[in-house]
């Protein structure tokens, strides 16, 4: 350490060299733990946009004429056990998922038949599906659409996969709801994904 010091002392391209990376160090420090909180920010103010265009006539004539184009509000999720009550978007792209959760638009619409599939951020963006790996066997999942709401029950306990499997949201003949997010929590190393049987038809709105 001794050695260090006086190394410093006696060359000052080092000492400023140092100093450097201690503010680049702090820097990104403040950046990593700044980032979630922004997402949040983020996806707050799109989940009140996304609420008022949710209650609007516009939407729901949209939705029953399936011309909802990507980032329209398309379902709402409710899972009591794991306090998820959120809006979900037409589409996964990074730009639709800032909502926190998107359905892939190539499976069917909420409450539909075949396997409906939804992905959702674990750690950023609102983190709605941060503990869907808490559920298990019997939980309930509630969809609300904007012509009425459906209920599925979890048959499964959650399981990982790679992300390239894309198996897990391939249509079924059962009527299904598949969720997915990243695993583990902070990485997208790995795919969590939960799977739950349709327990109650679509119930239209009066």
């Amino acid at each position: 350490m001794e050695q260090l010091i006086r190394y410093l002392r006696s060359h000052g391209w080092a000492r400023r060299g140092l100093s450097g990376l201690s503010v680049s160090l702090v820097l990104l420090a403040v950046a990593l733990l700044g980032f979630p909180v922004y997402t949040n920010v983020v996806q707050g103010r799109e989940q009140d946009r996304l609420s008022r265009q949710y209650a609007s006539p516009e939407l729901t004539h949209r939705y029953r004429t399936r011309t909802l184009k990507e980032g329209d509000a398309l379902t709402r999720i409710k899972i009591q056990k794991v306090g998820v009550d959120t809006i979900v978007v037409e589409g996964t792209s990074a730009s639709a998922l800032k909502a926190g959760a998107g359905h892939y638009p190539q499976t069917p619409l909420p409450c539909e038949g075949g396997n409906v599939a939804i992905a959702g951020h674990r750690t950023t963006y609102g983190k709605p599906f941060a503990n869907i790996d808490r559920l298990g066997k019997g939980d309930v999942i509630v969809l609300e659409t904007p012509i009425g709401s459906c209920t599925y029950e979890v048959d499964r306990d959650p399981f990982v996969v790679d992300p390239t499997d894309f198996q897990v949201i391939a249509n079924s003949d059962t009527k299904m709801l598949t969720l997915t997010t990243c695993h583990p929590k902070g990485s997208a190393a790995k795919r969590l994904v939960v799977k739950a049987k349709l327990v109650k038809e679509l119930q239209q709105k009066a």
